[in-house]
């Protein structure tokens, strides 16, 4: 069964969103309904939009926290839309301005070669942000778990502003937990066309293509180049076994069967039958990588 695709009304529209750098708008489809749903415009020849659903499933299938996501069409155009998992008496309290607040000289507006977005400082963040130890422990267990889903699906962008915590105000301070995992659309190869797809298969240059490339996250803050999602989780599952260990215990659900069972759920006009076997052999690569480190 193919997943549902929304059809979003022009009425329906609340407001744009200014964060990143593609085109979004939110919207609620009842007006009394209390969710609001984001959707987000693919940029032209690519697969954001089947990227960010098939990353919202792997999420589910592994038990990782992700906004959830569906296809849906605006006026003629395919996309996908994620439900905000902000309620009205809480904030998202981005990566970059949890950096800025406690690691020193971080740059927040700096989005790019942002070396300083270390995993070393994020956990550090992380500590400071989660007075107790009990809460902190936990936020870096979910972050970890964010590791593993990026390398499961090759995403690149999990930049500074691509995580977060979700806090509210009491009448002691603040309390939160880390968001959701999201933005998942520089996934799968989204970028590629059809034709260096076929060309990576036919040369078996999958790990080619998995194991180039940079990520969102720097090990060291001397480096130049961000490793790959895939070498990051395997630097930090031997930096920091407690974090990862039980987050890559869980990619052993993702079996051949289980992938394809993901994948081909995409309507058949919305994703080509070569993009398909592409995501699937790239997953089952990265799965087969990320399997041998526990």
């Amino acid at each position: 069964m193919n997943y549902l695709v929304l059809d979003i009304r022009p009425e329906w529209v609340v407001q744009p969103e200014e964060m990143g750098g593609k085109e979004k708008f939110w919207y609620r489809s009842e007006r009394d309904d209390p969710s609001e749903w984001l959707f987000k415009f693919p940029r032209p020849n690519s697969g954001e939009h089947w990227a960010e659903k098939i990353a919202a499933e792997v999420a589910q299938c592994l038990e990782i926290s992700c906004a959830p996501v569906k296809l849906a069409v605006f006026q003629g155009t395919k996309g996908s839309v994620s439900e905000s998992f902000i309620r009205h008496d809480q904030e998202l309290f981005p990566g970059n301005q949890i950096l800025a607040r406690h690691v020193s000289e971080y740059h927040p507006s700096r989005r790019f070669r942002q070396n300083h977005h270390t995993l070393e400082n994020i956990w550090l963040a992380l500590e400071h942000a989660f007075e107790e130890t009990e809460g902190a422990d936990s936020a870096k267990a979910r972050f970890a778990e964010f590791l593993v889903l990026d390398a499961v699906i090759g995403n690149t962008d999990r930049h500074h502003e691509n995580w977060g915590v979700v806090r509210r105000r009491t009448a002691d301070g603040w309390i939160g937990y880390i968001a959701p995992s999201f933005d998942h659309a520089s996934s799968l190869g989204r970028e590629l066309m059809d034709k260096r797809r076929d060309s990576l298969m036919a040369n078996n240059r999958i790990d080619n293509y998995s194991d180039k490339g940079f990520g969102g996250i720097y090990w060291s803050e001397s480096d130049v180049n961000s490793p790959t999602p895939l070498a990051l989780a395997r630097l930090a599952s031997v930096k920091y076994p407690e974090q990862l260990g039980p987050a890559l215990a869980k990619v052993p659900r993702l079996n051949d069967e289980a992938l394809s069972e993901i994948v081909d759920r995409v309507p058949i006009d919305w994703m080509t039958d070569t993009a398909r076997r592409f995501a699937k052999r790239l997953m089952s690569y990265n799965c087969l990588r990320l399997k041998e480190l526990t």
